[in-house]
C-alpha cells in the first residue's frame, strides 16, 4: 500500500513542478546578451514592463483622426497634434512607452493623439516627434518602431516644437 502512496506522491509532485516550470518558460527565452535584451526593452520604469501595445499590419481606411491642433492653446500641443496628423498610419504602428494601454486602453500610440492624453504626457510628445523626423528620413514603421522600443526617443530634443509651426 505504501508503494501507491509514494508513486502518487512521486506524480503529484512532477504535476506541480511542471506547472511552476511552465510559468517560468517565457522568462527563460529572454535572450542572455545584455545587447539583446537592451532591443528587447529600454524604458527608465523602475522594472521591465515590456512593449507596450501596436499595430505590426498598416492601417486600413477609414483613418481614425487626430484632434483639430488649433484646439490647444499652446505651441507645443498644437505642433506635436499637427505633425502627428501627417503620419497618422505610421503612429498606428508604433507603442507608446507610457502604457497608456494598460491604463486607458490605447492600442498604439495613434490613440494618444485621437484623444488628449497626447497634451498631457511628454512620452507620447517625444515618440510622435521621433517618428515624424524618422518618417521624413524616409524610415518604415518597423524601423520607427524598433527606435521608440530602443528608447530613441528619450533623447529627442522638444524645444524646436515649443513656438515653431507646424509646417515641418
Amino acid at each position: 500500500m505504501s508503494g501507491k502512496y509514494a508513486v502518487a506522491a512521486i506524480a503529484l509532485s512532477l504535476t506541480i513542478v511542471g506547472a511552476g516550470m511552465a510559468q517560468l518558460r517565457p522568462a527563460m527565452l529572454v535572450p542572455v546578451h545584455a545587447a539583446d535584451a537592451q532591443m528587447q526593452m529600454n524604458t527608465s520604469g523602475p522594472a521591465d514592463q515590456g512593449i507596450p501595445s501596436y499595430h505590426a499590419y498598416a492601417l486600413k481606411p477609414p483613418v481614425p483622426a487626430t484632434l483639430d491642433p488649433q484646439q490647444f492653446p499652446d505651441p507645443l500641443n498644437r505642433n506635436v497634434y499637427g505633425l502627428a496628423a501627417k503620419i497618422k498610419p505610421v503612429l498606428y504602428q508604433q507603442p507608446c512607452y507610457c502604457y497608456c494601454d494598460r491604463s486607458v486602453g490605447h492600442k498604439s500610440l495613434l490613440d494618444c493623439f485621437a484623444s488628449e492624453h497626447g497634451s498631457q504626457c511628454d512620452i507620447c510628445q517625444k515618440e510622435a516627434v521621433l517618428a515624424y523626423q524618422q518618417t521624413q528620413k524616409g524610415k518604415t514603421p518597423a524601423q520607427i518602431r524598433a527606435a521608440i522600443i530602443r528608447g530613441d526617443w528619450k533623447s529627442v530634443d522638444m524645444k524646436p516644437y515649443i513656438n515653431a509651426s507646424t509646417s515641418r
